[in-house]
C-alpha cells in the first residue's frame, strides 16, 4: 500500500469508523513495525468513538496484542464493563491486565469473584489465571494453580496442558515440561503456539534434533516480510547445500543473529554460495568477520536471480545438522572488531585497572509479547550499580537505548560512557575488545562479547532462555561465558552474588584473566 493509500484509508476510517476498518489498517501498520503510527491510529479512533462498544473492543484487542499500554487497556475494559457488565470474559481480560501491570491483588480478586459467581467458567478461568501469573513472573503461584487443578479436576483443555508445560520450562524443569507439552500436542496437534513451546522446551533440554520439526512451522519474526527474497523456498534440514546459492536473512533479535552466524562458514565449507542479508547495525561487523560470504544491507538489496533458497539465521544450526549440545561449534572468536576502531577507543580508556563493561537492560521492544519478556530479562542501573560497587576497577557503559539515560541518575562510582560514539555493532565490538570483562543481562551485547571470545558474565533471568539450558554456569555456545542464574522473580539476590564474585575476580585480576578463573 502506498503512502497516499494509507493516508486515504486513515481519513476514511476517521470519517466512518468501523471495527473492521480499524483492525485492518492498524494490523497492517503494526505488522510493518510502525508501532507508533499504529498506536496513534487507535488513539485517534478512541477519541471519536464515544461509547461504541464494538470499536472499544477492537481497540482493546489491538492495544493488548501490539503494545504495552496496560493502563489504557485496563481503563477501556472498565469502561466497556460499565456499559455491558454482563461480559464476564472481559472481566478475565481485565484481571489479566491488572496482574501484568503489577496489580496482583486486584487481578486475583476479580478472578476469585468469577470463580465464585460463575462456576461454569472455572476451567476457562484457571487457564487465564495460570497464564497471567506466569507472564508476570509469578511462576510458583502459576504452578500451584495448575497443580491444584489437575489433582482435583477431571476437566482439562490443551491450553491447560500447554500452560503447565510452559511454567515448568520457565521453572527450569524442562524434562518434566515435555510430558505436558506432549499431552497438549496430542490434544491439538496443529496449534502453532503449542508446537513452538514444545520445540523451545526440547531445545532447552538439549534435544535439538527432535525439536526442529516443531520449530520449522513457527510464524517467522521477519524484519522485512515484504522483501523479495522471502518468495524463495525455505532451506530445510536434509536439503543439500553444495553448489546452491543461499540467502541467509535476519529474523528475531540481534542476539540470535550474532549467535547463529557462526554456522555460515560451515555452510560455505560444504560448497554453498552464501549471501547474508542484515540490517545496517550488523553490516560492518559481519563484513569484516565473514570474508567467505557476501554481506549486504537489507534496505539496499535489490532483486537478483540465481538464488536457490533462503534461510533465517536462527534456523542455521538445524539445517547444518545440530543434534545435541556437544555438536555446537565453539570455534571462538568467530567475530572480529576493526583494529583501527579498537585503537580509537583504546586511546580514551584508563590504563591501570581492569575494565568492566556493563549492560543492565535489553533492547527496546514494541510488541506486547516481546515487551513482557524484555521486562523479565532486564533490570535497572539503580539495582546493578550498588550491587557491584565500590570495586577497584574501571566501569564502562555498554548500555544503549532509553536505559542509557539512567546514567544521569547514578552518583556513585563513575561509569565511563563512550556510547555517544557507538553507532553499530562494529563500534560496540571495538569497545568490548578494550575490556577485560563484560557483565550483561541476556541481550545482544552478551552474544557479541562471547562471539569475540571476551570474558563475559551473564545475569540470567529466572526463566532462562532455551539456549542456556536449565542449570549450570557454563555454556557450550560460548566457552568464555559464566552464567549467574536468578532463582526468584527479583534480581536482587543474584546481583549480590555477582557483586561478591566481581570483587573476588578483581582482587586476583591479571591481563588475560578468564571469566571462570
Amino acid at each position: 500500500m502506498t503512502v497516499q493509500a494509507l493516508w486515504d484509508a486513515r481519513e476514511d476510517l476517521l470519517k466512518n469508523p468501523t471495527p473492521q476498518k480499524l483492525n485492518d489498517l492498524a494490523v497492517m501498520l503494526f505488522e510493518l513495525r510502525q508501532y507508533v503510527a499504529g498506536e496513534r491510529l487507535v488513539r485517534d479512533v478512541l477519541a471519536i468513538c464515544g461509547d461504541d462498544v464494538p470499536l472499544l473492543l477492537a481497540s482493546v484487542s489491538l492495544l493488548n496484542t501490539y503494545t504495552a499500554q496496560h493502563n489504557l487497556v485496563a481503563a477501556l475494559l472498565r469502561k466497556i464493563l460499565l456499559l455491558q457488565p454482563q461480559m464476564t470474559e472481559l472481566k478475565m481480560y481485565l484481571a489479566n491486565t491488572l496482574i501484568i501491570k503489577g496489580d496482583l491483588a486486584g487481578g486475583l480478586q476479580i478472578f476469585s469473584d468469577i470463580m465464585q459467581n460463575h462456576p461454569e467458567l472455572r476451567l476457562f478461568t484457571c487457564e487465564h489465571i495460570s497464564l497471567a501469573l506466569q507472564d508476570a513472573g509469578y511462576l510458583e503461584q502459576a504452578y500451584q494453580v495448575l497443580d491444584h487443578w489437575f489433582r482435583n479436576s477431571q476437566e482439562t483443555t490443551p491450553a491447560l496442558f500447554n500452560n503447565m508445560g510452559c511454567v515448568l520450562q520457565r521453572l527450569n524443569r524442562s524434562e518434566e515440561a515435555l510430558a505436558w507439552y506432549k499431552k497438549a500436542i496430542e490434544s491439538q496437534p496443529d496449534n502453532a503456539a503449542i508446537r513452538l513451546g514444545y520445540a523451545l522446551t526440547l531445545f532447552k533440554a538439549g534435544y535439538f534434533w527432535e525439536g526442529v520439526a516443531y520449530h520449522e512451522g513457527r510464524a517467522l519474526g521477519l524484519h522485512d516480510p515484504a522483501a523479495w527474497y522471502h518468495q524463495l523456498p525455505l532451506l530445510r534440514r536434509g536439503d543439500a547445500v553444495a553448489g546452491k546459492s543461499i540467502i541467509v536473512c535476519q529474523e528475531q533479535g540481534f542476539g540470535d543473529s550474532l549467535q547463529f552466524v557462526r554456522f555460515v562458514p560451515l555452510m560455505v565449507a560444504q560448497g554453498a554460495k552464501v549471501t547474508v542479508v542484515v540490517p545496517l547495525n550488523l553490516l560492518k561487523l559481519f563484513t569484516q568477520s565473514l570474508p567467505m560470504a557476501t554481506i549486504v544491507e537489507d534496505a539496499h538489496f535489490a532483486r537478483q536471480n540465481g538464488y536457490d533458497y533462503r534461510v533465517p539465521l536462527p534456523d542455521l544450526p538445524f539445517v547444518m545438522g545440530l543434534k545435541r549440545r556437544e555438536d555446537i561449534p565453539a570455534s571462538i572468536p568467530y567475530l572480529k572488531a576493526d583494529p583501527q576502531d579498537v585503537a580509537r577507543f583504546a586511546a580514551r580508556m584508563p590504563a591501570k585497572r581492569p575494565r568492566i563493561g556493563l549492560v543492565w537492560a535489553g533492547g527496546k521492544r514494541q510488541k506486547a509479547s516481546d515487551l513482557v519478556v524484555n521486562q523479565r530479562r532486564s533490570t535497572e542501573l539503580a539495582n546493578v550499580a550498588p550491587a557491584l560497587t565500590p570495586v577497584d576497577a574501571e566501569l564502562i557503559n555498554l548500555q544503549h537505548g532509553p536505559a542509557r539515560d539512567e546514567l544521569a541518575e547514578w552518583h556513585g562510582q563513575p561509569i565511563l560512557d563512550f556510547m555517544a560514539d557507538v553507532h553499530t555493532m562494529a563500534d560496540t565490538a571495538a569497545v568490548i575488545e578494550n575490556l577485560d570483562l563484560v557483565i550483561s543481562v541476556d541481550t545482544s551485547v552478551l552474544h557479541l562479547a562471547g562471539a569475540l571470545g571476551k570474558p563475559v558474565w551473564m545475569i540470567s533471568r529466572r526463566d532462562a532462555c532455551w539456549r542456556w539450558g536449565d542449570t549450570g554456569e557454563t555454556s557450550p555456545w560460548y566457552p568464555t561465558l559464566r552464567i549467574f542464574r536468578a532463582q526468584e522473580r527479583s534480581f536482587a539476590p543474584v546481583l549480590a552474588e555477582v557483586g561478591a564474585a566481581l570483587r573476588q575476580w578483581v582482587a586476583t585480576w591479571h591481563p588475560g584473566k578468564g571469566a571462570l578463573d
